[in-house]
Order: structure tokens, then sequence, then C-alpha cells
């Protein structure tokens, strides 16, 4: 099923206006594809992307046929032994990369460890990994741990976002960019980064978490070296989802993973006792694949490839306009600022809005049924994913919003004491 993209928003907005909206959008039917309760508005699907109708079933038959009938032999018989490159394509596709340049393993810390550490040493005599302060910490986290252990041999700069390519040097060995800001959602510039990085010598390694299949991304054409990503926000992997790992291929002979399991052995049933590192993108894998996070994510994965991605963007970026204007106009007054970037090609798929009781705000809206949540020190973080994401579901989540600002509902004292809003 390939989808047109949409148009703008109306002069006018009511929630008629919206439901209208809703009527022509052709990703409606996709909605139904996934598992929503009645009356949810799942604002969320940034952190934890929702239930594919399709992978209940799917995981039934991995357990109760492949597992529970064939045992090992479905390692072979049911492609189990495939499924890191199996999947690897088809995350290609929604990457802007070749066949043979991604790989789905492991976490996206892990995997951004391996990379991190193989660009380093494949930059002899650079010992800089340069990113962005308000990078996601976790990333930083990595990027911390790479320079405790290198002892003295790695260090880690991290500049504005607006300083990046101006603090390129010969000391720089990688460049560490996450594409679309986790709190605000800003859009970094990745051919023009990856460019500047090319140009001093040194490897750009981009975090695609909240950006695969939330807005077209073009890996190959933007001449981007390195990235990393998850499986569990907008692609719908769920839970704890494998992630993917981007290397390519010029690269492929080149660097090397610091991790090296039997799974990324040139030959792993030899059994060596030295390491051989397998060709291509498979020499970064490590352990064996968790199968049954791998069938969740594929049938994800399947359902996304239905789909066209500028179709996508387009309703994203309208929910996101959407979203933001109907703030403006309903919420003014009510101590709201908005942090995400207002054009729409500079912001990814969420709005985030400041607010001073922010915690609080989150909390009211998930017990009356609108589900965002919060990033410190006052962000509300309202995710959009098109795919089951409707214009009335913003409209009434901003009413939502509102109401529970005039009223002050989220001064109650339980909303004082902090539980995880992830």
């Amino acid at each position: 099923m390939r989808i047109a993209p949409v148009s703008g928003l109306p002069d006018s907005l009511d929630r008629d206006a919206c439901a209208a909206l809703d009527a022509g959008d052709p990703l409606a039917p996709m909605r139904g594809r996934f598992v929503l309760d009645e009356g949810l508005i799942y604002l969320d699907g940034n952190s934890l992307g929702a239930l594919p109708a399709a992978t209940p079933p799917r995981l039934a038959r991995v357990v109760g046929e492949e597992w529970g009938r064939g045992l090992i032999g479905s390692w072979n018989d049911a492609g189990w032994i495939e499924a890191p490159r199996r999947l690897g394509d088809k995350v290609a596709g929604l990457i802007g990369a070749d066949a043979g340049e991604v790989l789905v393993a492991d976490s996206t810390s892990v995997n951004l460890f391996k990379l991190l550490a193989g660009a380093v040493r494949a930059r002899p005599g650079r010992r800089v990994v340069l990113s962005h302060a308000d990078n996601f910490p976790a990333d930083l986290y990595v990027a911390q741990g790479l320079c405790e252990l290198l002892d003295g041999g790695c260090e880690l700069r991290t500049v504005a976002p607006a300083e990046l390519a101006g603090a390129l040097d010969a000391d720089v060995a990688v460049l560490m960019v996450t594409h679309v800001d986790y709190a605000t959602g800003a859009v970094q510039d990745m051919a023009a980064l990856s460019a500047a990085a090319r140009g001093c010598g040194a490897l750009s390694l981009w975090d695609l978490s909240h950006s695969t299949a939330a807005l077209p991304v073009d890996l190959g054409g933007c001449g981007a070296d390195l990235a990393v990503g998850c499986g569990y926000k907008y692609l719908n992997g769920g839970p704890g989802a494998p992630a993917f790992l981007y290397v390519a291929r010029r690269l492929q002979e080149t660097i090397r993973s610091p991790l090296r399991g039997w799974m990324g052995h040139a030959e792993p049933f030899a059994f060596e006792p030295g390491h051989r590192h397998a060709p291509g993108v498979q020499g970064f894998l490590c352990g064996t694949p968790p199968i049954l996070g791998m069938a969740a994510l594929e049938a994800a994965l399947d359902l996304w490839l239905e789909v066209d991605l500028d179709a996508v963007r387009a309703k994203s970026v309208r929910l996101g306009d959407l979203l933001i204007r109907l703030v403006d106009e309903r919420c003014a007054g009510l101590g709201l600022t908005v942090a995400s970037p207002r054009e729409g090609a500079r912001r990814g798929s969420q709005v985030a809005l400041r607010h001073p009781d922010g915690y609080r705000v989150v909390r009211a809206l998930i017990d009356r049924g609108v589900v965002g949540d919060f990033r410190s020190p006052d962000i509300v973080r309202l995710g959009l994913a098109p795919l089951y994401l409707r214009h009335v579901d913003v409209w009434e989540a901003v009413e939502t919003l509102r109401e529970v600002l005039a009223t002050r509902a989220h001064d109650r004292p339980e909303y004082a004491v902090r539980a995880a809003v992830t």
C-alpha cells in the first residue's frame, strides 16, 4: 500500500475541522492495524510505540511452532540465524541505506559503544569524540565510559549544537550527533554536519532513535558514516526491542567492533580459539540474537514497509502544526511555552511544551487519558505517531490540557510525588 502525502491545515480550526482532516487522511486505515484502548489518547509513541495487531499472532507462531515444535532446527528452518541481517535490510529501507549496511542486534547503547570504539581506532592520532552538550545523556555516558576505558587515549568534548561544525579540527576522530533532539524535537542538518566531519578527516556517527519511522532519513545521500537507533519507539518493536547499527559499505573493512562475539566470527561454528572478523556488517554481531524480540520487531517492520514515509512525514508535520496552533489559540495565558521549533521542517515528530509545573501537568493529563511524558526540568513532551494518531486526538488532548491548567487540576498534592513518567 503506497500512500501519497497530505496537505496543510484549514484557516479555521474546531473539532469538526479536525474530524474532516481525519476523513480525508490517507493514513487513517493504519490506525486499525494497532491495539489501542478506546478513549485513550496516546502521545508517547516516541518512547514506546503502540502494539501492532500483527505482533501477538506472529509471536504465538514463533513460540508455539518454531520454538515449540521446530526446536533447535528453527535456527535454519525458520531463518533465525539470518534474522539480524534480514531485519537490518528491512530497516535499511527506512533510513536511506543499502542492503548489507544495517544490522539489528543488541541495544542502542551497546551498538553505540561498538561504533564509537571502532571509529576512534580507525582514526589513529585523533583522540576527540565531539558531541553536543544537550545530547541524550545515555549517549554521552557511553562516550565517557569509552574514554575512561582508553585511559587518556580518548576525550569527550561537548559544545552547543550550533557550534558543532566550527569545533571540528584535526583532533576529532568522530562527530557523534543525535539527529532529532530527544527533548525539543529539533532536527540537526545531517548532510551539512556529515560533510563538515568528512572535510576535516573525522567520521560522523548519528543516533536515529527519534528519527527512524518518524521522518525520512537518507544516510547514504547525506554521506553519513555510521548510525545507531532503537526499535521500540516509532518502529513499534515492543519494550526493549533490539536496536540497529549502520556502517557505510566503504568503511566495513576499516572499522572493527571491540566486542568480538562468536556471531561476528567469519565462521561461527568453526569454534576457533582466535577471532576472525566476519566480512561486511556481519562482523558487528556479538552474541546470540534474541529471537522473540526479533520476531516482534519484524512484525512491525513488515507493517512499516507498506507505508510511504513521505506521507508519514507530511502528516507528522501537520499534526505538530495543529498542536502548536491549538496551544497558541486555546491555552494562551496558561503558562505554556513552545520549546520545539515552530517550523515543521526543523521539528521531529513531537512537540515539547515548557511549563513550570511540567511534571504535575503530565501526571494530571495521564489521569485523564492523555498519555504524554515529562523531561526534566520542565518539558511536557507530546509524541505524534502518524500511523495511529488522529487530528481529533490532538484536539481532545489540547482541550484536556487547557482544562487541567485553567482549573489548576495539576495542583493536587499526589502529583508532587515523583514517580516514573517515561
